[in-house]
């Protein structure tokens, strides 16, 4: 039940997103997908870069995955967004 997580129910106070998106777990998944990202542009919509597991995963492996170009947005209502 989600009342007994501390974990979880914590994450939730903070909305901390990436708690449910850790980058092993994206690791896993995306290790069987690598040569669909050869050659193409990545678009990642994400509350922010600097927290965002999926932007860590795909920038520490551009290389290795051959990605061509990677494009992540997100919006701050004080800041402008930016690529």
């Amino acid at each position: 039940m989600l009342k007994n997580n501390k974990n979880l129910l914590k994450a939730k106070e903070l909305k901390n997103d990436e708690f449910y998106t850790m980058y092993e777990d994206i690791e896993k998944e995306l290790k069987h997908y690598e040569h669909f990202f050869e050659n193409k542009i990545i678009y990642c919509n994400c509350d922010n870069p600097q927290w965002s597991n999926f932007y860590k995963y795909f920038h520490d492996n551009m290389k290795k995955l051959k990605i061509k170009k990677l494009i992540i947005t997100y919006y701050d209502e004080f800041k402008p967004s930016y690529k």
